[in-house]
């Protein structure tokens, strides 16, 4: 069973890993979710209202892409990720996720469409979550390339759907593993068991919107937001039963008890849990050349504390939690490790900024 660390581990006073410093690439940036690389140096980054940008040559084009899906943007929901294929060099495809529908009836989706520099063409939906639900919050929305070729994509449970997280039938609070074109693996774990979607990857969840591979092991690490508390960092496998709403480290938001069990038999227990909640938004994984101290390290935004955690690991352990980037002094989106090793990080705000972390 794993140690789920807590906020005692804060206190810990490890070295930052050496001296960086920051500089804005981009500024203006209404709600920024994700930063994306393309191979040509250029840098997309998704709008929450609906924009996809394209920073080029170290500015912000005026215009946004144009072709970009119509998304249903209220309150959460709106654009998020955007993701290049692996083989994007060869086939300029992109992949959307994004909230779809109407205040009715609305889910996550995921399209893909050709890039040309400044226009989306071919667009094609290939996945829509189900059911669709009359909420406008918990989308997951996060997108992650496996070395296989296939693609992780995290849902939200609704928020009043938590329970919908425990049943198979239902893609609300799952990550689900599909093919580049939409279509299901056929070594799924779930494919051909009566009463389950095949999609289902791993079920559970909450609201995942962190998703990191570490290339060197293989794990792929996902974290997601509990309630009042309880927020998580799990590594993911196939089949298995990340506990929500079942077991919790938090509590519901009016101070009710959801459950009596932190841990329950047949889950997977969190590698960490973050009580009281950071809200954890973007997570990368590092292995870049430009900061050895903190190569095979974890980065997670913090919504709440305007900062982002380095969390130390060691052997798929967490050994401490480093907070870090605090004198930005907004609340952050995003992290993602770009060219040369860089560290970009978005801020979250209707004149949100992309920045830099260079070594000094």
């Amino acid at each position: 069973m794993r140690f789920a660390l807590t906020l005692a581990l804060l206190a810990a006073t490890l070295p930052a890993g050496g001296a960086y410093q920051l500089e804005t690439v981009a500024e203006g940036l209404a709600h920024p979710w994700c930063i994306a690389f393309l191979d040509n140096g250029d840098m997309l980054v998704t709008e929450r209202g609906g924009d996809l940008r394209v920073v080029r040559d170290g500015a912000l084009l005026p215009e946004p892409v144009a072709g970009v899906p119509p998304v249903y943007a209220r309150s959460q929901g709106g654009l998020f990720d955007v993701a290049p294929h692996p083989r994007f060099a060869e086939n300029r495809l992109l992949y959307l996720t994004y909230a779809h529908g109407t205040p009715e009836a609305n889910a996550t989706r995921l399209a893909r469409a050709r890039f040309d520099g400044s226009r989306l063409t071919d667009l094609t939906p290939l996945f829509t979550v189900t059911p669709t639900k009359e909420t406008p919050v918990h989308y997951g929305g996060r997108l992650l390339f496996l070395p296989d070729g296939t693609l992780l994509l995290t849902t939200g449970d609704g928020f009043v759907h938590r329970e919908a997280a425990q049943r198979l039938d239902s893609l609300l609070g799952k990550v689900v593993r599909l093919n580049d074109d939409g279509s299901t693996p056929a070594d799924n774990p779930f494919v051909g068991q009566g009463g389950a979607l095949d999609a289902i990857w791993s079920y559970g969840h909450r609201n995942p919107q962190g998703l990191a591979l570490d290339a060197g092991s293989g794990a792929v690490y996902l974290h997601e937001h509990g309630p009042r508390g309880g927020d998580e960092l799990n590594v993911l496998a196939a089949g298995a039963n990340y506990g929500w709403p079942v077991a919790t480290h938090g509590i519901d938001y009016n101070g009710a008890v959801i459950t009596p069990f932190k841990e329950y038999p047949g889950t997977v227990a969190p590698l960490l849990h973050w009580t009281p909640s950071i809200a954890p938004a973007g997570m990368a994984h590092y292995d870049g050349e430009a900061f050895p101290a903190w190569r095979g390290d974890l980065f997670v935004t913090s919504l709440v504390f305007n900062n982002v955690e380095r969390l130390d690991m060691e052997s798929g352990e967490v050994k401490a939690r480093v907070p870090m980037f605090e004198e930005i002094g907004e609340r952050i989106r995003d992290v993602r490790q770009g060219p040369a090793g860089r560290l970009f990080i978005l801020t979250d705000s209707q004149q949100g900024r992309l920045i830099r972390v260079d070594p000094a």
